[in-house]
């Protein structure tokens, strides 16, 4: 097989749309993006981000204080910095890309990937494409929402790539405590939990649904919640290297 491209792609939500009770939007979470960037320049990868349909908008709850350190803070504040300048100038779309020329794929997340990955046909053949060459498929909190649609085109069946493997991703649990269970329900999208269990994932939560958590099997990684976005992108470096 040949060698792997040290190269990641970061998947980014399209779609940025009111579903919280005080009326902001949905969209990219924005450390979950940013924390995997760093990782991953940090360990020589060559960092491109996509989305569906080449746009997409913030989470307005995600750039509150609570959820960035001082140094977030900073970059989100920097509009030169190399990530912004990548989200904000150099976002791709998804079917615009060379699957070929990347190695690791990382889902980034927000509520909104529950209502846009699943059908997000370009982003999915971009994973498929890196699974089918040996090459990981990653994916923290609500990016997961993406993995029931990859399916392993290794396989005869092209099964689900989550079939039989145990993940992690957002709990439903957090979101009772987040109050938007009955929104999601009545929306008609169904939450990771929901969607590990109908393709035959064993979904495992971490201790309390906001702890930093992080899975590898194989070469799938998957991480619970924002806190858990570094430690997931370090597991999936460390999978893409072994």
């Amino acid at each position: 097989m040949p060698e792997l491209p040290r190269r990641a792609v970061i998947a980014i939500t399209s779609y940025n749309e009111p579903i919280y009770a005080d009326g902001k939007r949905t969209g990219l979470f924005y450390t979950e993006a940013l924390h995997p960037y760093e990782a991953l320049v940090k360990a020589g990868f060559e960092v491109d981000l996509a989305s569906e349909t080449g746009t997409y908008g913030m989470d307005e709850h995600s750039t509150d204080d609570a959820y960035l350190t001082k140094e977030d803070k900073k970059t989100l504040n920097n509009p030169n910095h190399p990530f912004n300048v990548e989200l904000n100038k150099k976002l791709h779309k998804a079917s615009d890309l060379d699957p070929s020329k990347y190695g690791l794929f990382f889902a980034s997340a927000g509520h909104a990937t529950l209502w846009d990955y699943p059908k997000a046909k370009g982003l999915i053949s971009l994973a498929e494409d890196i699974y089918k060459r040996g090459g990981v498929v990653s994916a923290v909190c609500h990016g997961p929402a993406i993995l029931p649609f990859i399916r392993d085109l290794n396989s005869p069946t092209h099964d689900c790539i989550i079939r039989g493997k145990t993940v992690t991703g957002f709990t439903d649990l957090g979101e009772q405590i987040l109050k938007l269970d009955e929104f999601i329900k009545k929306a008609g999208v169904q939450t990771i939990e929901e969607g590990a269990a109908k393709v035959g994932a064993r979904y495992v939560a971490p201790a309390q649904p906001f702890d930093d958590f992080s899975l590898t099997d194989g070469k799938v990684v998957t991480g619970a919640n924002p806190a858990s976005a570094h430690s997931t992108a370090d597991k999936a470096i460390k999978a893409f290297d072994s």
